[in-house]
């Protein structure tokens, strides 16, 4: 059993067995994975070459840049490779590792939004404190504490998987190997896997949940006891970009677990969401209602225009 565990293989049945929607959702999915490479891109490089940005909030929000880069190419790539080659096969091992990597990013998802929701509360509720509370020392090691939890999240999820048994060739009803689809797959005990993977919900999903609803509800009340209109405004404004993410990012992630009750097609296309919408998304969100991102954005492309005339002037010469 275990020998055929290894070499067993996977279907990924994608969206639609159609092949003339095929090159349609090619072309769908390319151009959503590259307007996200390049927005997130271009957010780290406005955060990296500025230095009026170097505060802890942008340095939260280039890490969730990364993260949103590396969360997209954990499944898109794959996707868009077998469109092409037409193929829908994906081996055991590539499937673990595609899992692995999934959890992974998508676990510091979750911890970075919280740490950015633990960032507004501080600069909000006590603005006084707030150089001494989020100084770079605390920021690093609330990124290194997220990083270290994700990745052993990761590894326990393999390790859980690593344990089960797939008799045959086996069709996954998703464009990637998502772990409940993996799990109603598997023709041996699931217990402990389903036990892992809601407790995982519940204290990692729902407690990121609760500590950013508290955050939240500390800034309104916090908002609401100033007594300029302007002032109001100004506080609300430096959260409602990450407000919006959070929105976004949950609601649609709850939206795919009360899908599965529904079809597996519609249970796909609301995994699009918060795997390829979102991330897409976020740059959209924190630039367009952010002067100084704007303003750095700008000045990147004013500056690598100028470099660039720069060294047509030299060639001319």
């Amino acid at each position: 059993m275990q020998n055929q565990t290894r070499s067993s293989e996977f279907l990924l049945m994608g969206f639609s067995e159609s092949s003339e929607l095929q090159p349609l959702i090619f072309g769908l999915f390319l151009s959503m994975y590259l307007i996200t490479m390049f927005g997130n891109l271009l957010i780290i490089l406005a955060v990296s070459s500025d230095p009026h940005l170097h505060t802890p909030m942008y340095f939260f929000l280039s890490n969730l840049s990364f993260v949103d880069i590396c969360f997209t190419s954990t499944t898109i790539p794959k996707m868009l490779k077998n469109i092409w080659a037409q193929s829908k096969v994906i081996t055991y091992e590539g499937c673990i590792i595609q899992m692995q990597f999934f959890a992974l990013f998508i676990g510091l998802d979750v911890f970075l939004l919280t740490v950015m929701a633990y960032d507004r509360f501080v600069a909000i509720c006590h603005p006084l404190h707030y150089t001494v509370i989020m100084n770079p020392r605390i920021c690093g090691l609330m990124v290194l504490v997220s990083w270290i939890i994700s990745v052993l999240n990761s590894l326990l999820e393999s390790l859980m998987m690593l344990r089960l048994s797939f008799c045959t060739v086996l069709e996954i009803p998703h464009f990637f190997c998502e772990l409940n689809q993996m799990i109603q797959l598997a023709c041996s005990d699931t217990f402990l896997n389903n036990l892992e993977m809601y407790f995982k919900a519940v204290f990692l999903a729902g407690g990121s949940l609760i500590c950013i609803v508290y955050s939240y509800s500390k800034i309104v009340s916090s908002i609401h006891r100033i007594s300029s209109a302007q002032g109001k405004y100004k506080a609300f404004s430096s959260c409602a970009s990450h407000l919006l993410v959070v929105s976004i990012f949950y609601c649609t992630g709850l939206g795919v677990y009360l899908s599965l009750a529904g079809t597996h097609s519609s249970h796909s296309i609301t995994s699009v969401m918060y795997t390829v919408v979102t991330p897409m998304l976020n740059p959209f969100i924190y630039s367009l209602r952010n002067k100084d991102l704007k303003r750095a954005l700008q000045n990147s492309s004013e500056s690598s225009s100028k470099k660039a005339n720069g060294c047509g002037l030299k060639k001319g010469t």
